[in-house]
């Protein structure tokens, strides 16, 4: 299994999350975060599409987890889905489950997914 976190522009979270319902893909989980990365210019952090200074850039976190051989098509669907082709549009980070268990039955492993 593996976890797929994806941190995009909170303005691309209804093309991401449309792409994924027409892949069919199940249990999608979105955050409201906010963040910064490298976008920063001078002694306080300026965010360099939005002209704003602030701290934090508001993000969207989008957390999937399925079966190995999902997760590259995914991957490719929320890269294309949340391009815009300026500085911020995030990162996908992808890394093996170990152990997933479902609370109101028990079971445990892929079967829950």
């Amino acid at each position: 299994m593996k976890l797929i976190m994806a941190y995009i522009q909170p303005f691309m979270v209804d093309r991401v999350s449309d792409t994924l319902r027409e892949m069919d893909v199940h249990g999608v989980t979105v955050i409201e975060c906010r963040g910064f990365g490298r976008q920063t210019h001078g002694e306080k952090p300026h965010y360099l599409d939005e002209g704003v200074d602030m701290d934090f850039a508001p993000k969207a976190k989008v957390a999937i987890v399925c079966h190995d051989v999902g997760a590259g098509s995914i991957v490719r669907a929320i890269k294309e889905a949340a391009h815009s082709g300026r500085h911020g549009d995030g990162k996908i980070f992808v890394s093996d489950i170990r152990e997933a268990v479902d609370i109101r039955t028990g079971k445990g492993g892929e079967d829950i997914l």
